[in-house]
């Protein structure tokens, strides 16, 4: 990390947590405790990209398709998402972070969204990194919410369908108030992006890794940020035209 700097670093990194059944899976261990195991490498890189100065960091935590995993595998990841939440909060104090969640609250249970409103609540003077949980998600629900309520606003006269344009329909997503992620990491092998914010995701740079989330540690972030920093963003115009700029 010493050898990165600020300035090349993402100010929006979103990260697809995969592997935490593997992990579990390759040790003979329960999948629970790979998700348990998955909570100690969220705490680790939430603590490092608040200390490296990183603006917005967005954790792809439990999908809408996840609430298809067996019943009794939904109750402990819900048991240990409240509870990270709650441990979470003092840590999010002591970093100045400010905690979110985007994704359809409604179906998660009564206590998870009480954590949620609580800790939102306790954290919304922090000025420092927003830290975005995404849970019950899915960019394509998220996509079809949002034509919704630009229809209705239309419907109603509130709208002239002329006037909506890319910033309009982005206003309505989840993210409103968030930056597009100028990097993605997904772990454990998987090269997809499995419905997470596809229209934000337009520009991000992917990285994809083999290791599985449980051990993904601030070295394998550290390759992550220097694959980034390698690269060049050019958003459709030209090397030269970049240089030029400069």
């Amino acid at each position: 990390m010493k050898t990165l700097q600020p300035g090349n670093l993402p100010v929006h990194l979103a990260v697809i947590m995969d592997g935490n059944g593997r992990w579990a899976k390759k040790r003979m261990l329960r999948r629970i405790v790979g998700h348990q195991k998955g909570v100690e490498t969220v705490r680790v890189i939430v603590e490092e990209c608040s200390r490296l100065g990183i603006g917005y960091l967005t954790l792809f935590a439990f999908s809408a398709e996840n609430w298809l995993r067996p019943k009794t595998e939904v109750k402990a990841l819900m048991a240990l998402l409240k509870q990270y939440i709650r441990a979470e909060v003092p840590r999010m104090m002591q970093n100045d972070i400010r905690f979110n969640v985007i994704g359809n609250r409604a179906d998660l249970p009564e206590d998870v969204n009480r954590e949620i409103d609580a800790a939102i609540a306790k954290t919304s003077a922090n000025r420092g990194m927003l830290l975005t949980l995404a849970l019950s998600y899915g960019a394509r629900q998220e996509m079809v919410s949002a034509v919704k309520h630009l229809a209705g606003e239309v419907a109603a006269g509130r709208l002239d369908a002329e006037a909506i344009d890319e910033n309009l329909f982005g206003r309505s997503l989840f993210t409103a108030d968030i930056p597009d992620p100028d990097l993605l990491i997904r772990t454990s092998g998987e090269m997809r992006i499995s419905n997470f914010l596809l229209w934000q995701l337009a520009y991000t740079e992917l990285y994809f890794t083999d290791v599985n989330w449980p051990d993904f540690d601030r070295d394998e972030l550290a390759k992550a940020f220097r694959s980034y920093h390698a690269r060049e963003r050019r958003f459709g115009r030209t090397s030269e035209q970049l240089k030029s700029e400069f």
